[in-house]
């Protein structure tokens, strides 16, 4: 018999890279292009001067490799295990600890960005800050008509639609049986859009004071990096403790809600999500084979 830790595997994949790898078509076309894709999307939100466009795209294909050699084993291996365990049914506990295992995977990555954010932070200015803080803006306006309609209804369906898309990802196409499940979960979640949102706004202008003041102190390497490494932790965990209490609320419901919306996944819908870990497996070891 497999042990309970073996078990933890599969939420680790689910949850760390559902959102990462499941939003394309291709995860071979989005993981190949990643380093141009984060490029486009950094540059959308900073406004990167010619002098500093060269450094931050070679930050990222060094990156981007660094995650090839060094990332990508570990990642294939969950993906693997995963697929001898998402035919059976699962706990509560057994979500919360794939969750920890998905966070214990990214890790070392996210440590490697904080690095990379460190050393290109350093030559940004009060232009580019202004187009940042405009962008969140842009970005704010853009969530609150995604998550916070003025009318009640119409936003518990956007969210039982948002859940039932994230769930077909990996399970393919869901019977009345799981949609049902959805909705009354999505119905009686703790989820707070306003909290959510404000929570967010939080951590921009964080992030934009963060940046103001590593530039007016001219910041070493050392400082910037410190400072990089704090937004990352109040990201994770909310200085707010209102608003932490929230989050581990919503945690512990998001792990209950995932694993009752896999128990009520058929044979067949079950056998579709270990073809679809299957195929990331299958993408991602393309990009680990040396070349040749």
């Amino acid at each position: 018999m497999r042990s309970s830790r073996s078990k933890t595997l599969i939420i680790g994949v689910l949850l760390a890279l559902l959102g990462w790898l499941g939003g394309c078509s291709s995860v071979r076309l989005a993981y190949g292009n990643g380093a141009q894709l984060t490029w486009w999307w950094l540059d959308g939100y900073v406004d990167f001067s010619r002098e500093q466009a060269p450094r931050v795209k070679q930050g990222l294909q060094d990156l981007f490799a660094w995650h090839r050699s060094t990332q990508l084993p570990a990642t294939i291996g969950l993906l693997s295990a995963a697929q001898a365990e998402v035919l059976a049914a699962t706990t509560p506990e057994q979500a919360c600890r794939w969750q920890a295992q998905g966070r214990e995977l990214l890790e070392p990555t996210l440590q490697r960005l904080l690095l990379l954010a460190a050393e290109q932070s350093a030559g940004l200015g009060e232009a580019q800050f202004r187009h940042l803080a405009e962008r969140y803006a842009k970005g704010g306006d853009e969530m609150r008509d995604d998550f916070l309609q003025p009318d009640a209804t119409e936003r518990q369906e956007k969210s039982v639609e948002r859940a039932i898309e994230r769930a077909e990802r990996l399970y393919g196409r869901l019977g009345e049986t799981q949609r049902r499940v959805i909705r009354e979960g999505v119905l009686a979640s703790p989820f707070d859009p306003a909290l959510w949102l404000q929570d967010r706004e939080r951590r921009k202008s964080e992030v934009l004071a963060t940046l103001r003041r590593l530039a007016a102190d001219k910041a070493d390497a050392d400082q910037r990096l410190a400072a990089m490494r704090m937004l990352a932790a109040h990201a994770e965990r909310s200085p707010d403790p209102v608003y932490r209490a929230y989050q581990q609320r919503l945690g512990a419901y998001n792990c209950a809600f995932a694993a009752r919306i896999h128990n009520a996944t058929t044979p067949a819908q079950r056998q579709r999500a270990l073809e679809t870990l299957k195929d990331w497996e299958e993408d991602l070891r393309y990009f680990a084979a040396p070349p040749g």
